[in-house]
């Protein structure tokens, strides 16, 4: 299979937000290949967060933020308003991003691309190895090879990831993928432990799709 390009992973965007919060992250760029696939990113609506459940139904998602996080959504929207370039659709914190703290700051980011930025892609597997390859740079770890992990009857692939912080501190990230309408919806978890990650993993869930409106 033709490499894939190695560029903009959304997936990254929680973990550089938990080491220091960036409106947009000097690696948020598109590549060529994202403004020819602009049309398969643009047809997936932002959706909306509305007392603390985010919908989008074009895709047919919906995520219950846990009471009293912070939502950065809006804040990364500024390179998301292209639509030659990735989308952000949630990103939401447990603690403010800049805020410090001794812990593990908790975050949920899902994001959309088009599956025509990774030029031989087929498979939601696939997608995994240019999000393997950026996210070990990052010092994360992965913990397994992809697996599948249908939720609410719907293919997704997840690859789970860790990295040592040191002094008894350790970040777990779960990433979820799946392939539709042309595009890539990823869903990214990061917490203190195996556990916090699942918690946030069983928020998710999945709706029927909105079909669009005929004029």
């Amino acid at each position: 299979m033709e490499r894939m390009g190695r560029h903009l992973c959304p997936t990254l965007l929680a973990a550089a937000l938990m080491f220091g919060f960036e409106a947009q992250p000097a690696w948020w760029q598109a590549s060529p290949a994202q403004a020819a696939a602009s049309t398969a990113v643009a047809s997936v609506e932002p959706g909306e967060l509305v007392d603390g459940t985010y919908r989008n139904r074009s895709i047919g998602i919906r995520y219950q933020v846990p009471f009293g996080w912070v939502d950065r959504t809006d804040e990364m929207r500024p390179a998301a308003t292209d639509p030659k370039k990735a989308s952000v659709l949630l990103a939401v914190f447990e603690r403010p991003p800049e805020a410090k703290g001794s812990t593990v700051n908790s975050t949920v980011v899902i994001a959309v691309e088009a599956a025509s930025a990774y030029p031989g892609l087929k498979t939601t597997a696939q997608y995994f190895g240019p999000v393997t390859e950026l996210t070990t740079a990052k010092g994360f770890q992965p913990v397994a090879d992809p697996y599948e992990f249908p939720v609410d009857g719907q293919p997704i692939v997840r690859r789970d990831f860790l990295r040592n912080l040191g002094g008894g501190l350790s970040m777990h990230q779960s990433t979820l993928a799946l392939l539709t309408k042309g595009s890539i919806v990823s869903f990214t978890f990061l917490g203190g432990s195996d556990e916090e990650v699942t918690e946030l993993i069983e928020q998710l869930a999945f709706e029927r799709v909105r079909k669009p409106s005929h004029k």
